[in-house]
């Protein structure tokens, strides 16, 4: 039976932190869901990165699932948490910051997955970053703020779509998994949060020419997101807009389409044309 981190925390003497984001999973069920679906294809003693263990019970999901297990917590309290449990033993219990933490050390190039129960202040930074890494994890499984799922999954022509759902979806399949409500944590959250996978592409959604300028023309398109793409990327780019309207002509864009409606193909279309000066 999976403790309640209530009980846990008080017995260590320890509160939750704000200024971690600490939200605790209650529920060993959904625990063990998720452990499951970070091992989903995984062959057994599959490595595993936890981000923010937090009081355990996702850490103990995924032993029980036979996963080789590191888990990140950045709280000292915590760490010392962890580590006193017995039935966490098994798993290597690191205290570090998981938006500095080595990941190319420790994973020694070699196939690795990621699961977690992500602190909200910096959901997105990390997924980025993970997605956007050299050796990289080839699988996600995480929860992250509803309305940051949203952004992750979004296509074009969403509100919801954005540099984040393109920065993702270059180098991630994305797919929501299940939504979980406040009350699934302690202390519960004022908002719902969502577990989504990510599986890392064979090779990248499109092949720019000029990769440096596709990320400037991805930023460049949704830095003023009221303005049509022309007027967007003249702005962002400092470029002159006869040179914009020239590159979209080639690309075959309206110049007064906004960034939201271009998919990942419109954008590396539209740098390359902009490449080609």
């Amino acid at each position: 039976m999976l403790p309640h981190p209530r009980k846990l925390l008080s017995q260590a003497g320890v509160r939750p932190k704000k200024r971690y984001g600490q939200n605790f999973l209650v529920d060993a069920a959904t625990a063990q869901r998720i452990a499951r679906l970070s091992l989903a294809g995984a062959p057994p003693a599959s490595r595993i990165i936890e981000i923010g263990a937090g009081t355990g019970a996702l850490t103990l999901a995924l032993l029980d699932e036979a996963a080789d297990v590191t888990a990140l917590e950045i709280d000292p309290s915590l760490v010392n948490l962890l580590r006193s449990r017995e039935d966490l033993s098994r798993a290597r219990i690191l205290q570090a910051d998981a938006l500095t933490f080595d990941y190319r050390a420790w994973s020694d190039e070699r196939v690795w997955r990621v699961a977690g129960n992500l602190p909200y202040n910096i959901a997105t930074a990390l997924i980025v970053r993970l997605a956007e890494m050299e050796c990289g994890p080839d699988h996600m499984t995480v929860m992250v703020q509803k309305d940051v799922a949203d952004r992750l999954v979004a296509v074009p022509g969403t509100r919801a779509y954005g540099s984040l759902s393109v920065a993702v979806q270059y180098a991630m399949h994305v797919e929501r998994a299940f939504t979980l409500a406040p009350r699934s944590f302690y202390p519960p959250p004022k908002v719902h949060s969502t577990v989504v996978l990510l599986r890392r592409r064979a090779s990248p959604a499109v092949h720019p020419r000029d990769l440096q300028l596709f990320w400037k023309v991805v930023r460049g398109v949704f830095a003023y997101r009221r303005k049509t793409i022309a007027n967007s990327l003249s702005l962002a780019l400092d470029l002159d807009r006869a040179i914009v309207s020239r590159a979209l002509t080639i690309s075959n864009l309206s110049p007064e389409l906004r960034g939201e409606r271009l998919d990942l193909a419109d954008l590396a279309r539209l740098a390359d044309a902009l490449a080609e000066g």
